[in-house]
Protein backbone atom coordinates (compact mmCIF):
# COMPACT_ATOMS: atom_id res chain seq x y z
CA UNK A 1 0.00 0.00 0.00
CA UNK A 2 1.48 3.74 -1.03
CA UNK A 3 0.12 6.90 0.80
CA UNK A 4 -1.35 7.94 -2.56
CA UNK A 5 -3.97 5.03 -1.17
CA UNK A 6 -4.31 6.43 1.62
CA UNK A 7 -5.11 9.79 0.21
CA UNK A 8 -7.70 7.92 -1.88
CA UNK A 9 -9.14 6.15 0.41
CA UNK A 10 -12.66 5.48 0.54
CA UNK A 11 -14.79 7.50 2.46
CA UNK A 12 -16.59 5.59 4.85
CA UNK A 13 -16.14 1.80 4.84
CA UNK A 14 -19.06 -0.72 5.29
CA UNK A 15 -18.69 -2.71 8.30
CA UNK A 16 -16.32 -5.91 8.31
CA UNK A 17 -15.79 -4.98 4.69
CA UNK A 18 -11.86 -4.40 5.24
CA UNK A 19 -11.12 -6.81 7.71
CA UNK A 20 -12.82 -9.06 10.60
CA UNK A 21 -10.12 -6.83 12.97
CA UNK A 22 -6.40 -6.28 14.02
CA UNK A 23 -4.40 -9.18 13.09
CA UNK A 24 -4.40 -10.76 17.05
CA UNK A 25 -3.61 -14.32 15.54
CA UNK A 26 -0.27 -13.12 13.60
CA UNK A 27 2.90 -14.27 15.40
CA UNK A 28 4.52 -11.10 15.40
CA UNK A 29 1.74 -8.96 16.02
CA UNK A 30 0.42 -11.37 19.08
CA UNK A 31 4.07 -11.04 20.36
CA UNK A 32 3.76 -7.50 20.90
CA UNK A 33 -0.04 -7.73 22.06
CA UNK A 34 1.85 -9.73 24.96
CA UNK A 35 3.64 -7.33 26.13
CA UNK A 36 0.33 -4.74 26.55
CA UNK A 37 -1.92 -7.82 27.72
CA UNK A 38 1.42 -7.81 30.22
CA UNK A 39 1.76 -4.52 30.72
CA UNK A 40 0.64 -3.14 34.56
CA UNK A 41 1.05 0.51 33.15
CA UNK A 42 -2.44 0.48 31.56
CA UNK A 43 -5.64 -1.49 31.44
CA UNK A 44 -5.97 -1.10 27.16
CA UNK A 45 -5.50 -5.21 26.60
CA UNK A 46 -5.88 -6.58 29.68
CA UNK A 47 -6.55 -5.43 33.24
CA UNK A 48 -3.68 -4.48 35.45
CA UNK A 49 -3.27 -7.39 38.48
CA UNK A 50 -4.94 -6.16 41.31
CA UNK A 51 -8.19 -5.36 38.91
CA UNK A 52 -8.08 -8.99 37.65
CA UNK A 53 -7.70 -10.29 41.40
CA UNK A 54 -10.72 -8.31 42.57
CA UNK A 55 -12.85 -9.54 39.35
CA UNK A 56 -11.93 -13.68 40.00
CA UNK A 57 -12.63 -12.70 43.60
CA UNK A 58 -16.21 -11.79 42.51
CA UNK A 59 -16.77 -14.20 40.26
CA UNK A 60 -15.65 -16.97 42.79
CA UNK A 61 -17.75 -15.53 45.51
CA UNK A 62 -21.11 -14.32 44.18
CA UNK A 63 -21.16 -15.98 40.93
CA UNK A 64 -19.96 -19.33 41.46
CA UNK A 65 -20.77 -19.44 45.26
CA UNK A 66 -17.32 -21.47 45.70
CA UNK A 67 -19.22 -24.49 44.00
CA UNK A 68 -16.35 -26.47 42.28
CA UNK A 69 -16.86 -26.65 38.59
CA UNK A 70 -15.18 -26.46 35.07
CA UNK A 71 -14.73 -23.23 33.05
CA UNK A 72 -14.81 -22.46 29.55
CA UNK A 73 -12.86 -18.77 28.65
CA UNK A 74 -13.52 -17.51 25.40
CA UNK A 75 -11.18 -15.16 24.41
CA UNK A 76 -8.81 -15.71 27.32
CA UNK A 77 -5.57 -13.82 26.26
CA UNK A 78 -2.79 -15.17 28.54
CA UNK A 79 -4.98 -17.07 30.74
CA UNK A 80 -4.78 -14.26 33.63
CA UNK A 81 -8.32 -15.16 34.52
CA UNK A 82 -8.31 -18.95 33.67
CA UNK A 83 -5.13 -19.58 35.48
CA UNK A 84 -6.76 -17.35 38.67
CA UNK A 85 -9.87 -19.25 38.60
CA UNK A 86 -7.90 -22.49 38.65
CA UNK A 87 -6.08 -21.50 41.75
CA UNK A 88 -9.40 -21.52 43.45
CA UNK A 89 -9.74 -25.12 42.71
CA UNK A 90 -11.71 -24.57 39.18
CA UNK A 91 -11.03 -26.33 35.94
CA UNK A 92 -10.34 -23.82 33.60
CA UNK A 93 -10.04 -24.35 29.81
CA UNK A 94 -9.68 -21.11 27.70
CA UNK A 95 -10.10 -20.54 23.47
CA UNK A 96 -7.57 -17.82 21.94
CA UNK A 97 -6.64 -17.17 19.03
CA UNK A 98 -3.29 -15.17 19.55
CA UNK A 99 -0.52 -17.74 19.29
CA UNK A 100 1.84 -16.11 22.41
CA UNK A 101 -1.29 -15.62 24.31
CA UNK A 102 -1.87 -19.35 24.51
CA UNK A 103 1.93 -19.93 25.20
CA UNK A 104 2.10 -17.89 27.50
CA UNK A 105 -0.95 -19.28 29.70
CA UNK A 106 0.05 -22.87 29.59
CA UNK A 107 3.25 -21.65 30.59
CA UNK A 108 2.17 -19.89 33.36
CA UNK A 109 -0.17 -22.97 33.99
CA UNK A 110 2.36 -25.70 34.47
CA UNK A 111 4.50 -23.39 36.32
CA UNK A 112 1.67 -22.81 38.96
CA UNK A 113 0.79 -26.24 38.50
CA UNK A 114 -3.20 -25.52 37.96
CA UNK A 115 -5.60 -27.38 36.65
CA UNK A 116 -5.85 -25.64 33.13
CA UNK A 117 -6.24 -26.48 29.43
CA UNK A 118 -5.45 -23.59 26.66
CA UNK A 119 -6.41 -24.42 23.22
CA UNK A 120 -4.90 -22.34 20.03
CA UNK A 121 -7.91 -21.67 18.39
CA UNK A 122 -11.30 -18.91 16.73
CA UNK A 123 -13.94 -19.08 18.98
CA UNK A 124 -16.33 -18.83 16.17
CA UNK A 125 -15.22 -21.72 14.86
CA UNK A 126 -13.78 -23.96 17.72
CA UNK A 127 -15.33 -27.32 19.69
CA UNK A 128 -16.73 -25.64 23.07
CA UNK A 129 -16.89 -29.41 24.51
CA UNK A 130 -19.87 -29.83 26.96
CA UNK A 131 -20.09 -30.47 30.88
CA UNK A 132 -19.37 -26.71 31.70
CA UNK A 133 -20.64 -24.87 35.04
CA UNK A 134 -19.88 -21.57 33.84
CA UNK A 135 -18.49 -20.15 30.22
CA UNK A 136 -17.46 -16.84 30.49
CA UNK A 137 -16.77 -13.95 27.46
CA UNK A 138 -15.13 -10.72 29.27
CA UNK A 139 -13.84 -7.35 28.36
CA UNK A 140 -16.13 -6.48 25.21
CA UNK A 141 -14.93 -9.15 22.61
CA UNK A 142 -18.49 -10.26 22.20
CA UNK A 143 -19.04 -7.20 20.26
CA UNK A 144 -15.88 -7.31 17.95
CA UNK A 145 -18.30 -10.18 15.87
CA UNK A 146 -20.70 -9.97 13.38
CA UNK A 147 -24.52 -10.50 14.89
CA UNK A 148 -24.82 -13.43 13.00
CA UNK A 149 -21.43 -14.65 14.51
CA UNK A 150 -22.32 -13.52 18.50
CA UNK A 151 -25.65 -15.38 18.26
CA UNK A 152 -24.08 -18.49 17.17
CA UNK A 153 -21.17 -18.53 20.17
CA UNK A 154 -24.26 -18.19 22.31
CA UNK A 155 -25.58 -20.88 21.18
CA UNK A 156 -22.64 -23.21 21.28
CA UNK A 157 -22.15 -21.79 24.35
CA UNK A 158 -25.70 -22.99 25.84
CA UNK A 159 -24.61 -25.90 24.51
CA UNK A 160 -21.16 -26.67 26.24
CA UNK A 161 -23.14 -25.46 29.54
CA UNK A 162 -24.73 -28.30 31.99
CA UNK A 163 -27.96 -28.09 33.08
CA UNK A 164 -28.62 -24.72 35.22
CA UNK A 165 -25.31 -23.49 34.29
CA UNK A 166 -23.90 -19.62 33.91
CA UNK A 167 -22.86 -17.33 31.20
CA UNK A 168 -20.88 -14.44 31.72
CA UNK A 169 -21.28 -12.02 29.31
CA UNK A 170 -19.18 -8.28 29.27
CA UNK A 171 -20.34 -6.48 26.72
CA UNK A 172 -20.03 -2.81 25.78
CA UNK A 173 -23.01 -0.54 26.46
CA UNK A 174 -24.51 0.85 23.24
CA UNK A 175 -23.26 4.39 24.12
CA UNK A 176 -19.49 3.00 24.84
CA UNK A 177 -19.70 1.58 21.07
CA UNK A 178 -21.10 4.62 19.59
CA UNK A 179 -18.83 7.07 21.11
CA UNK A 180 -15.50 4.38 19.72
CA UNK A 181 -17.42 5.25 16.45
CA UNK A 182 -17.65 8.97 16.77
CA UNK A 183 -13.82 9.53 17.75
CA UNK A 184 -11.99 12.35 15.92
CA UNK A 185 -9.09 11.43 13.68
CA UNK A 186 -5.60 11.04 15.46
CA UNK A 187 -2.31 9.93 14.31
CA UNK A 188 1.02 8.95 16.69
CA UNK A 189 4.69 7.85 16.29
CA UNK A 190 6.55 5.24 17.87
CA UNK A 191 10.33 3.78 18.01
CA UNK A 192 8.47 0.27 18.04
CA UNK A 193 5.04 -0.65 19.73
CA UNK A 194 1.98 -2.95 18.80
CA UNK A 195 1.90 -1.81 14.98
CA UNK A 196 5.46 -2.42 14.43
CA UNK A 197 9.27 -3.64 15.86
CA UNK A 198 10.91 -0.11 14.06
CA UNK A 199 9.88 3.32 14.00
CA UNK A 200 6.27 3.54 12.48
CA UNK A 201 3.13 6.55 11.59
CA UNK A 202 0.19 5.38 12.63
CA UNK A 203 -3.24 7.54 10.96
CA UNK A 204 -6.57 6.27 12.69
CA UNK A 205 -10.19 7.33 11.95
CA UNK A 206 -13.51 6.28 13.22
CA UNK A 207 -16.91 5.83 11.71
CA UNK A 208 -20.63 5.53 13.35
CA UNK A 209 -22.72 3.35 10.94
CA UNK A 210 -26.69 4.54 12.64
CA UNK A 211 -28.04 2.20 9.69
CA UNK A 212 -26.52 -0.80 11.60
CA UNK A 213 -25.30 0.41 15.16
CA UNK A 214 -21.59 -0.35 14.57
CA UNK A 215 -18.83 1.21 15.23
CA UNK A 216 -15.56 1.35 12.40
CA UNK A 217 -11.88 1.97 13.09
CA UNK A 218 -9.09 2.09 10.88
CA UNK A 219 -5.47 2.42 11.65
CA UNK A 220 -2.87 2.88 8.73
CA UNK A 221 0.94 2.15 9.43
CA UNK A 222 3.25 3.64 7.98
CA UNK A 223 6.98 2.23 7.66
CA UNK A 224 9.51 5.13 8.74
CA UNK A 225 11.95 3.98 6.40
CA UNK A 226 10.36 2.50 3.32
CA UNK A 227 7.19 5.03 4.22
CA UNK A 228 5.14 1.91 3.00
CA UNK A 229 1.63 1.44 4.39
CA UNK A 230 -0.68 -1.10 5.79
CA UNK A 231 -4.36 -0.66 6.99
CA UNK A 232 -5.94 -2.25 9.79
CA UNK A 233 -9.65 -2.33 10.22
CA UNK A 234 -11.49 -3.24 13.22
CA UNK A 235 -15.69 -3.32 13.13
CA UNK A 236 -17.69 -3.14 16.86
CA UNK A 237 -21.42 -4.06 17.02
CA UNK A 238 -23.56 -2.12 19.89
CA UNK A 239 -26.20 -3.36 21.20
CA UNK A 240 -29.20 -1.93 23.54
CA UNK A 241 -29.84 -3.64 26.92
CA UNK A 242 -32.82 -5.21 25.73
CA UNK A 243 -31.43 -6.25 22.47
CA UNK A 244 -28.55 -8.17 25.17
CA UNK A 245 -32.14 -9.65 26.74
CA UNK A 246 -33.48 -10.73 23.85
CA UNK A 247 -30.64 -12.46 22.21
CA UNK A 248 -29.94 -13.98 25.03
CA UNK A 249 -33.76 -15.35 25.25
CA UNK A 250 -33.37 -16.87 21.84
CA UNK A 251 -30.31 -18.52 22.12
CA UNK A 252 -31.62 -20.13 24.86
CA UNK A 253 -30.69 -18.25 28.67
CA UNK A 254 -32.96 -17.03 31.34
CA UNK A 255 -33.03 -15.32 34.86
CA UNK A 256 -30.49 -12.63 32.99
CA UNK A 257 -29.11 -9.99 35.70
CA UNK A 258 -27.65 -7.11 34.50
CA UNK A 259 -24.71 -5.46 36.49
CA UNK A 260 -23.30 -1.82 36.05
CA UNK A 261 -19.58 -3.56 35.94
CA UNK A 262 -17.96 -6.49 36.08
CA UNK A 263 -16.86 -7.50 40.06
CA UNK A 264 -19.75 -4.99 41.14
CA UNK A 265 -17.67 -2.06 42.12
CA UNK A 266 -17.66 0.98 39.73
CA UNK A 267 -14.64 3.16 39.38
CA UNK A 268 -13.95 5.86 37.27
CA UNK A 269 -11.76 3.26 34.95
CA UNK A 270 -13.03 3.97 31.11
CA UNK A 271 -12.41 0.38 30.36
CA UNK A 272 -14.99 -0.34 32.97
CA UNK A 273 -18.26 -2.30 31.23
CA UNK A 274 -21.29 -3.64 31.92
CA UNK A 275 -21.90 -7.55 33.22
CA UNK A 276 -24.79 -10.02 32.50
CA UNK A 277 -25.02 -12.89 34.20
CA UNK A 278 -27.49 -15.68 32.49
CA UNK A 279 -28.60 -19.08 33.75
CA UNK A 280 -28.92 -22.09 30.35
CA UNK A 281 -32.74 -22.55 30.09
CA UNK A 282 -34.20 -26.18 29.06
CA UNK A 283 -34.68 -25.75 25.13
Amino acid sequence: MRLIDIINRQGVPEPWAEGEKIPWNDPAFSARMLAEHLSQAHDAASRRAEIIDRHVAWIHDDVLRGQPTRILDLGCGPGLYSNRLAQLGYQCTGIDFSPASITYAREQAVRTGVSSTFILDDIRTADFGAGYGLVMLIFGEFNVFRPAEARDILVRAHRALEPDGILLLEPHTFAQVQGLGQQPRSWFSAGQGLFGDEPHLVLRESFWNEAQNVAIERYYVIDGATTEAACHSSSTQAYADEEYRSMLAECGFGEVAFYPVLGGQMTDDPYDLPCLIARKQPR
